[in-house]
Order: structure tokens, then C-alpha cells, then sequence
């Protein structure tokens, strides 16, 4: 209960009313943890990628590069050590830096190793790549 002090008579009278000062305090402190943990609560999403659906378009004499499940590279059906991958790529596109490479990696190599054949593709030169998936089934 509240007492108003700003009466001049000298009698107090009550006041019926909820102060909603604190209430609004302690809503307002709430907002503010559920804003900054709401963030937080999404880091460790786990991605399951889909197939892909779109339309093939894939050249006469495509050049694979696989990146297998042990690390190793093939080129084709050839293996390749990755000192050498710059001048087995070379060799197999007759030093046309444009020819597109399409990679395929196991699922089970992780994403890193991915992205360090792709850093290794840019330096050697090879910036059109194209990532290999499974077709998806299609819906009639």
C-alpha cells in the first residue's frame, strides 16, 4: 500500500493503487538478458545441406578433382600429391586457367580441408570451380 504525501490536510489517506514502477524495472532487466542469450543460444547449429535439383550443365570432357576421405587427391582417375596438384591441373587443362574444375569431396571430409583445396586451387590459379552433389529426386 502507498501512502500520498502531497495532501496539505494532516490526515493520510491510502492510496488504492499498484505502483508498477518495480514491475516495469523487472520486465525491462528481462528483456534485456533475453536479448543478449538469444544470440548466444543459436551458435551451435547443426547444417544438414540439401541436394541439389538444378539443371546439369556440364561440359563434353569435365575435369574432376576429388578430395578423398583420407586426404588424397585424384585428378580424374589419377592420383596427385597436393605439392603437385598446380602442375598436374596444368597438364590436364593444357594451361587453360579458365576451364572449370569440379570438385567432389567424400561428406566426410571436414569443412576446413574443403576450403584449404579451395585455397589451393585459387593460388594455382583455377578461380571457376563447380561443387559436385548428389541429383536430388525429383517431385513430379
Amino acid at each position: 500500500m502507498s501512502v500520498r504525501l502531497d495532501h496539505g490536510d494532516e490526515a493520510l489517506s491510502e492510496i488504492h493503487e499498484i505502483n508498477v514502477t518495480p514491475f516495469i524495472d523487472v520486465i525491462l532487466v528481462l528483456l534485456i538478458i533475453f536479448m543478449i542469450a538469444a544470440p548466444l543460444a543459436t551458435v551451435d547449429i547443426s547444417v544438414n545441406l540439401p541436394a541439389a535439383n538444378a539443371e546439369q550443365q556440364r561440359p563434353d570432357k569435365p575435369l574432376f578433382l576429388t578430395l578423398k576421405s583420407d586426404l588424397s587427391l585424384m585428378i580424374d582417375n589419377d592420383a596427385v600429391s597436393r605439392a603437385a596438384l598446380s602442375a598436374a591441373l596444368d597438364r590436364a587443362t593444357n594451361g587453360d586457367k579458365q576451364q572449370r574444375v569440379f570438385l567432389r569431396a567424400d561428406k566426410t571430409v571436414s569443412y576446413g580441408d574443403l576450403m584449404a583445396l579451395m585455397n589451393d586451387l585459387r593460388s594455382a590459379g583455377y578461380l571457376h570451380v563447380a561443387l559436385v552433389a548428389l541429383e536430388a529426386e525429383k517431385i513430379p
